[in-house]
């Protein structure tokens, strides 16, 4: 076993392990199949943590006749889609959390967990490891089954909310650039950048308050599965969601902002565009109507110049009146 997982020699993430650690008197044994659960079981006085990697539904199954769990608690852990939430069921508590991942976009996790009086149970998919916590490395899995199998979910629910920030932290980062190329450069592709940001902090934000909910019963209401003294643990993670979800709304301002800069700086643009091509038909309407009327061959002998002097006159005038509203409407800054 290594001591510092406090986990059985099982490759981590593998699909379909069972592993995990049975306490009793001091004496720590790692567990590596269902049978080895049904094992320590039969002592009265241990305290077991199982999980369950991407187990099959025939290891569930045989899990829940091991720990006496309700079929319904199983058929969730089964199907994998379910909303967070808490659930009491007989002597039971079905806890599920999600644990997120930032790659190119934000991914989620289904974490099921089913605390019993002498055992845990948590069933997740490949990828994301239980025994993150530092103190569970430092400490080892052992030191918090020893304590109660209470303790031992919190020494796994607080690292997967505390994993929250980082990918906070990295959307607030991503929002920041954002923000500088809209004032900068504003295009289509900042605004699908955008959006995309504000659907990741709506998954986010799916995903943490109902989380917040969850902890707000575990710390509020009598739990007997979790001891007295253990609720301000939890009460320390209820905070932590609290935190989460206020830079969640600050964050979602920020997008807001962004958006609406963008479309601030796109009908700027639009109105310097019209003020342009609106100068520009003054001058080209002016000179036109102009030429058009002294093009006019009854118009034209108005003037009765020799060696048609009076059409250089008529280019004159144009011209110079092209000018003069060019000269206006460079000083009101149109052009």
């Amino acid at each position: 076993m290594n001591p510092a997982t406090g986990y059985a020699a099982v490759p981590p993430s593998s699909p379909g392990a069972i592993r995990g650690l049975s306490w009793s008197k001091d004496v720590s044994t790692p567990i590596t199949s269902v049978a080895d659960a049904y094992e320590a079981l039969r002592d009265p006085h241990a305290r077991v943590w199982i999980d369950a990697v991407d187990a099959s539904s025939q290891d569930l199954t045989q899990l829940a006749d091991c720990l006496g769990l309700h079929p319904l608690i199983v058929e969730d852990i089964v199907e994998r889609n379910q909303r967070a939430k808490v659930e009491f069921v007989a002597d039971t508590l079905h806890l599920v959390m999600f644990a997120l991942q930032y790659g190119e976009e934000v991914e989620r996790v289904e974490i099921d967990m089913v605390l019993g009086k002498r055992f845990l149970l948590t069933s997740h998919p490949p990828g994301w490891e239980p025994n993150t916590s530092s103190d569970i490395r430092r400490l080892g899995a052992e030191h918090f089954l020893s304590q109660g199998t209470d303790f031992m979910l919190y020494a796994i629910v607080d690292p997967l909310v505390d994993g929250y920030f980082p990918v906070l932290d990295s959307l607030g980062e991503s929002i920041d650039v954002l923000e500088d190329e809209v004032v900068r450069h504003a295009n289509m592709d900042v605004v699908e950048r955008l959006f995309k940001a504000r659907r990741e902090l709506l998954q986010v934000r799916h995903t943490v308050t109902p989380e917040r909910e969850v902890f707000n019963q575990l710390t509020n209401r009598e739990v007997g599965l979790i001891s007295p003294d253990r609720i301000i643990y939890f009460r320390d993670v209820y905070d932590h969601l609290i935190r989460i979800t206020d830079e969640l709304d600050t964050y979602r301002e920020l997008v807001a902002g962004a958006i609406e800069t963008y479309l601030s700086t796109v009908n700027n643009n639009l109105s310097e565009i019209m003020k342009r091509l609106t100068a520009i038909t003054a001058i080209l309407a002016g000179v036109g109507a102009a030429a058009g009327i002294f093009g006019m061959s009854e118009a034209a002998t108005a003037f009765q110049f020799k060696e048609g002097g009076g059409f250089w006159l008529v280019t004159a005038l144009c011209v110079a009146f092209g000018v003069a509203v060019f000269a206006y409407f460079r000083k009101i800054h149109w052009i």
